[in-house]
């Protein structure tokens, strides 16, 4: 089987509230729909398997509609959600990887530089440039710590982990500077047809 993806995903129409001061709830809403439909798709593109963890239906429906799979999310926060899909590749006997849905540059040489090194069996692991962490992956289970400073934490988790920097996978969207500078970016200037 191909390695999972997993997408963790907890609701479209409460999502990126730290960018509450720059777009509107409808326009975020709208972001972060086409953030998810443009990873899973690069991540289709790939040759991997995009899996949506949500505990929200409208999410579970609109990737079903795309005909993206998704298991459900218990609810009990980032961390748990990444585990419920970590948990779900392996009893399917496959590798897995975590990739965050806010990340606008995201291109198939980034997901390749992280699919290689976990083909040879080893841990990846790629950070934000805040420090935080955009993707994850092993063959084993976790403890994740997902929040301020994860990359860190994170590190200290996996097994000789290779660290896999580039710009698709350093530049999340948190804050509204964070969707300035993508918007500035020729890679992240499609956004602005999303957000008007």
């Amino acid at each position: 089987m191909p390695t999972v993806v997993i997408i963790p995903v907890k609701s479209f129409r409460s999502g990126m509230g730290r960018l509450a001061d720059a777009i509107a709830q409808e326009q975020r809403a709208d972001l972060g729909r086409a953030l998810a439909t443009r990873v899973a798709e690069t991540v289709e593109t790939s040759g991997l398997l995009p899996m949506f963890v949500t505990g929200d239906p409208d999410v579970a429906g609109w990737a079903a509609s795309l005909g993206f799979p998704s298991i459900p999310d218990s609810g009990e926060g980032l961390n748990a959600a990444a585990a419920a899909g970590a948990d779900w590749a392996m009893h399917s006997r496959s590798r897995w990887l975590v990739v965050h849905s806010d990340l606008p540059m995201l291109g198939v040489d980034d997901l390749t530089a992280l699919e290689e090194p976990s083909q040879q069996g080893m841990d990846v692991i790629a950070p934000s440039a805040d420090g935080g962490t955009s993707a994850i992956g092993s063959e084993h289970q976790i403890e994740f710590a997902f929040g301020p400073g994860s990359f860190h934490k994170h590190m200290a988790r996996l097994r000789a982990p290779r660290v896999i920097a580039t710009t698709g996978l350093l530049h999340d969207i948190d804050h509204p500077p964070d969707l300035e500078s993508a918007l500035n970016h020729p890679l992240g200037r499609w956004l602005g047809e999303v957000i008007g």
